[in-house]
């Protein structure tokens, strides 16, 4: 299965593990509750959708990779203590408490979150000191003489032995005690994470053209040689910092995230060639209804890989304003159920008191803000969004204390005034994004006719999370249309086939 299956068989595994009987116990016991255990190779995600999960079913989170774990830090210290036996006192050998074990309680403390997922990481390369305890963990969940906190699920990954020389295999008394999924690498369901991560058009794009390229592992007489979904995410965030700061995206930088010599060096001209069309190409006024007949002309009589980059140019900048509003709305969504809530007790007392009241609101949000990715208690996406929330308010409240309000009534209608103005300027905002998202389809309308380029256009509006949110909310007649006329799932094995035969 994909990365994305996975997931859903974690997310799935979790709730059925936590679910309770009505006597309130787990209706299957604990240590009956098989670990999960992720096999696949690296790079490919896995540990990535562990803090996803836990992000979206609320639940603490504790990460180990078991190859930094000697027996000592797993199982804990030994001490000697003193017992009584059948009125003898003896002298027996204890354990401290595992580091593991006692990070999840550190992480209970931390959070005030009682049910979590402990995920262990390369669990079939543990040390040969420790391999023996790890049956024992995996069926009673103990580290020594501590067991894992009630209502803490066990997640478990590592790769296949073709790909770590460190790998132990497991004997079947071990499988025998996990539940096993195995991922392979799939690009369609990455690339929908992609496109929500925000990773680098280029690279996206440049992947629809070459998806083979996507992951691989090769063994060649200079070793091994790979690239992974790690890699290409990592690149993107770098790449994105190198364009801000104006530094150079070179293929040296590029082979020091893929680790592949062809791939890096075909992925770092594509980029340099990604970057001249954005230029030749004029996107912006494309957008903006500006359309050329020179740049039709040479859009149609381009080769196909060509094309398919321009429609990446023009994706990638309408994405961008999907993006600003999708961001937009969730910030003003923060904004209206602070003010509803703080509603009654603005309007029931004093101007002043109501400015107090607010601006305790503002310092709430952005301590949660703070907060929030520092003790993963929230993704770093949830604290900017409460981040932006605090900042309209902060607006709101200025510009209401120029209108000198006299009663929490009028500082309250003052505000509602307030934010009209900015629901206006997400309003105006949209708009301008459906004008564009129309010109980007009268372009390919007018250089595409109704080739295999609109499927492409129509697909990726479909998939992408921010333009098919857009969408859905604000419309778009030239979308409906398109996606009504293509014959969707058939033309779409036509453009497979069409990649395949590229040879690039």
């Amino acid at each position: 299965m994909n990365i994305r299956e996975a997931k859903e068989q974690v997310k799935y595994t979790v709730k059925s593990y936590l679910t309770r009987n009505e006597l309130g116990e787990y209706v299957i016991p604990i240590e009956r509750q098989r670990p999960v255990f992720l096999m696949g190779p690296p790079g490919i995600g896995k540990t990535a959708i562990m803090s996803q999960v836990a992000s979206e079913l609320g639940l603490a989170l504790v990460s180990y990779s078991m190859t930094h774990h000697t027996r000592q830090s797993a199982l804990g210290l030994p001490f000697i203590a003193d017992k009584v036996y059948g009125g003898q006192n003896v002298r027996v050998s204890e354990y401290t408490m595992s580091e593991i074990i006692s990070s999840m309680y550190e992480e209970m403390e931390k959070t005030g979150k009682k049910e979590g997922i402990l995920f262990l990481d390369e669990i079939n390369c543990v040390s040969e000191t420790l391999a023996p305890s790890m049956l024992q963990f995996l069926q009673f969940k103990t580290f020594g003489m501590h067991r894992i906190p009630d209502g803490w699920i066990v997640i478990t990954a590592g790769n296949p032995p073709e790909y770590n020389n460190s790998v132990r295999e497991f004997d079947i008394v071990t499988w025998d005690r996990l539940k096993r999924v195995d991922i392979e690498p799939d690009f369609g369901a990455w690339k929908e994470y992609a496109y929500e991560a925000k990773v680098h058009p280029a690279i996206t794009t440049y992947l629809s053209i070459k998806n083979q390229d996507f992951y691989l592992v090769q063994t060649t007489v200079d070793g091994k040689t790979f690239v992974t979904a790690r890699g290409w995410e990592d690149l993107s965030d770098i790449i994105y910092l190198y364009e801000k700061n104006e530094f150079p995206v070179t293929a040296e930088l590029v082979r020091q995230y893929l680790q592949n010599s062809r791939i890096a060096e075909e992925f770092a001209i594509y980029y340099d060639l990604y970057n001249k069309y954005k230029s030749d190409y004029q996107i912006d006024k494309i957008l903006s209804g500006d359309i050329s007949e020179e740049i039709v002309e040479r859009a149609r009589l381009a080769r196909f890989d060509e094309r398919l980059t321009v429609i990446g140019l023009l994706l990638e900048h309408v994405g961008n304003r999907f993006y600003e509003v999708y961001d937009k709305e969730k910030t003003m969504r923060i904004v209206v159920q602070e003010l509803k809530g703080l509603k009654n007790t603005i309007t029931d007392g004093s101007a002043e008191q109501g400015f107090t009241v607010l601006g305790n609101a503002v310092d709430k949000l952005r301590l949660s803000s703070a907060k929030g990715v520092k003790s993963r208690t929230a993704t770093e996406e949830d604290s900017l969004d409460r981040y932006r929330a605090a900042n309209t308010m902060e607006r709101l409240l200025a510009a209401a204390r120029v209108a000198d309000p006299v009663d929490g009534e009028e500082l309250y209608t003052h505000l509602q005034t307030e934010f009209r103005k900015e629901n206006d300027s997400l309003k105006a905002l949209a708009a301008k994004t459906g004008e564009a998202l129309s010109n980007l389809f009268k372009f390919s309308e007018t250089a595409f006719d109704d080739g295999n380029e609109m499927l492409v256009i129509v697909t990726e509006l479909t998939t992408n999370l921010y333009s098919s949110s857009f969408i859905s909310r604000y419309g778009c007649k030239e979308y409906f249309d398109h996606n009504q006329e293509l014959m969707f799932y058939e033309r779409q094995k036509e453009l497979s086939r069409d990649l395949e035969e590229l040879g690039l």
